[in-house]
């Protein structure tokens, strides 16, 4: 599959319009010195022969060189991905920790008025679009109530702390400074709202349906007919099997996640790959944006080896099999 997705960014960014010998030489440049340029990075070889280059350098880990700034693409990787892997597990969380109770809650509920209404947020939060209800939040509270900020991942005046993790939440509860947590918190809060919305609903119409399902179960039934408690009943046995197909959303939201920080980090100016990416496909810089594309699709299959992984963990004959 990460070959797959290799060949396909290869292609997309060899047919884009743009000349990027012509972007690197700049807008004065001559024809000489657009043809030296292209040379050097390379863009005068046969494609077959651009390629094998292409992936060779992949497996040293080179993503090759921005044409824009000069700088390894790798380099501005390390830099910008810690600030989109803090936001997509914050939202991650948000979205798991609320999706999953509510889903339990509208099943006990079925057909109620609290089931009427969880189904109604969950419709809203697959249907909203990303950066139109961003632009809500930032008015509500930054532009009126001036509760929150608004873009950035801290304040211009504000020295971000050591980098032990390059996540700034954690780095600031390693540092023992709870001053800079809260304002990062205060930073990040909009955005992984934003970018939670639509997994939380995800995990809360899967969760729902599948509570339902086990509720109606023969060993359901008869679990209750032996006195088991009602607490039991529900968040032991019923839970750990409606959280077989939950986890498969969960892994399949992560990588979704990881693509729409793309929308998300615009709005807000959160300076993560998702922000890195926009700006250098506006510059006709693709070398980013190929870069970009892998790490997010490496960051899906991973999150789905995992929840792989995690099924033989809450079903036994998934091991024996």
């Amino acid at each position: 599959m990460l070959f797959g997705l290799v060949c396909l960014t290869f292609v997309i960014s060899n047919i884009a319009p743009s000349d990027p010998a012509a972007l690197a030489a700049g807008p004065d440049a001559g024809r000489s010195q657009i043809e030296q340029v292209r040379r050097d990075y390379g863009l005068d070889k046969p494609l077959h022969e651009q390629f094998m280059r292409y992936v060779t350098d992949l497996v040293r880990g080179d993503f090759g060189r921005s044409i824009a700034t000069g700088r390894p693409v790798a380099t501005d990787l390390a830099r910008y991905f810690p600030a989109t892997l803090e936001l997509v597990i914050l939202a991650m969380l948000m979205g798991v920790l609320l999706g999953v109770p509510l889903g339990v809650f509208a099943a006990l509920r079925k057909d109620g008025p609290a089931d009427h209404l969880t189904r109604i947020f969950a419709v809203s939060g697959i249907a909203l679009p990303p950066f139109w209800f961003g632009l809500l939040l930032q008015l509500a509270f930054a532009a009126w109530l001036g509760l929150l900020p608004t873009s950035g991942r801290l304040s211009v005046f504000t020295e971000p702390p050591d980098g032990i993790t390059g996540l700034l939440l954690l780095d600031s509860l390693l540092h023992g400074d709870f001053v800079l947590f809260r304002e990062a918190l205060s930073y990040i809060i909009l955005p992984a709202i934003v970018l939670s919305l639509p997994c939380l609903a995800s995990i809360l119409r899967v969760n729902r349906s599948e509570m339902l399902e086990a509720l109606r179960m023969d060993y359901i039934v008869a679990a209750r007919a032996h006195g088991v408690t009602p607490w039991r009943l529900v968040m032991v046995h019923a839970l750990k099997n409606a959280m077989l197909p939950t986890l498969a959303i969960i892994g399949l939201r992560w990588g979704w996640m990881m693509s729409s920080t793309v929308l998300v980090e615009t709005v807000f100016d959160w300076p993560g790959i998702g922000l890195y990416a926009v700006s250098s496909a506006i510059a006709g810089d693709f070398k980013p944006v190929m870069g970009v594309t892998l790490i997010i699709g490496l960051n899906f299959m991973i999150a789905n080896l995992i929840v792989d992984l995690l099924y033989g963990v809450l079903d036994p004959r998934l091991r024996r099999a």
